[in-house]
């Protein structure tokens, strides 16, 4: 891949957000293409993610976080598909290799070689290796250890992880599956396209309520991704020896009155106690097993079309700061994805 440019542009914050981010508090920046180091690779990036986590990091982060908090001057960041433009001797990676890696909302970036995962280019759409799956994939699996027949429950089912999580929670032999969320216009997109049998709206009627309708049963598995409301009324509507794994707070993250980086929630301790209810933190960040068995799994079904990776396309680098404050008002289904 030739360059026929000095300058590179990229999306910094321009002011500290009050409240939810708006497009003024970011801003599209001219900067020269940066040099490599030794060992180290240049990337044009080609696709990049926007996500509700963002807002954690332009709120100040919190301790132990993956990533650290983004202030006036300093680029976004994020999950990004790329191209390799130049690679240090001796490297594995070659010129024109599709590669991932976390510095996307900027046209070029540099980054040491063992910070690139190299992709394969024989998915229909290389986009689709942004595909927010393979946290959910690595809950449902190891976490929760998903049973044939079990009833799943996923809160904040139609956003990037759960617009996931509904069809793998099905191709991995869950009985019933059902998502929550928070717009009555995304139930249709849900249960048509991103696996679920049903799908409750939080505000229609009191939350625990509806899931016990969806589910009389009770749920074997609940994916939290919100928090708030839905982890509490997913405690109710649990059944006895229930596992719940929490991985997601956009309950936290999407409050307009919070700073993104707390996601408190009262849960009433009586039927964790009775029921004998698991709730455990997940994360599957640094588990390269699980990385590479869900870059087996997940190709295998996406080139099958028996997983698809639902995602809204927006086009070129003045668009993002106003699709991420789209994405934390809670306009999109599924994923968003930056196309430069």
């Amino acid at each position: 891949m030739t360059v026929t440019t000095n300058v590179s542009r990229e999306v910094r914050v321009a002011t500290a957000p009050a409240g939810l981010p708006r497009p003024a508090d970011l801003t599209v920046a001219e900067v020269p293409i940066p040099e490599p180091g030794p060992g180290q690779v240049l990337v044009r990036n080609r696709y990049f993610s926007v996500f509700a986590a963002l807002r954690t990091l332009l709120g100040g982060s919190v301790p132990g976080a993956p990533f650290p908090a983004l202030n006036p001057g300093d680029t976004l960041l994020g999950p990004a598909v790329g191209e390799v433009v130049t690679a240090p001797a001796g490297s594995a990676l070659r010129p024109g290799q599709l590669v991932t890696h976390p510095l996307g909302w900027r046209e070029y970036a540099v980054l040491d070689a063992a910070g690139c995962q190299p992709v394969s280019d024989d998915l229909p759409d290389p986009a689709a290796h942004l595909a927010q799956g393979l946290t959910a994939y690595g809950a449902l699996t190891r976490a929760a250890r998903l049973r044939p027949g079990e009833a799943v429950l996923v809160t904040g089912g139609a956003g990037s992880v759960g617009s996931m999580a509904g069809q793998l929670a099905r191709l991995l032999g869950a009985g019933r599956v059902v998502g929550s969320t928070g717009s009555a216009v995304k139930t249709e997109a849900m249960t048509s396209e991103f696996g679920y049998d049903g799908a409750v709206v939080r505000g229609a009627a009191p939350l625990a309520a509806q899931l016990i309708k969806a589910a009389p049963g009770g749920f074997d598995v609940v994916l939290d991704l919100v928090g708030g409301e839905d982890l509490a009324a997913a405690v109710t509507a649990a059944r006895p020896g229930a596992r719940l794994v929490l991985v997601g707070a956009l309950a936290g993250q999407l409050s307009p009155g919070g700073t993104g980086t707390a996601s408190p929630v009262e849960l009433d301790s009586f039927p964790i106690i009775v029921k004998r209810l698991t709730l455990t933190g997940y994360s599957g960040d640094g588990d390269d097993d699980l990385r590479q068995e869900w870059a087996r799994r997940s190709g295998e079904w996406l080139r099958t079309s028996e997983l698809r990776f639902p995602y809204t396309r927006v086009e070129g680098m003045d668009a993002a700061p106003q699709a991420l404050h789209d994405v934390l008002a809670g306009r999109y289904r599924g994923s968003v994805i930056v196309a430069l």
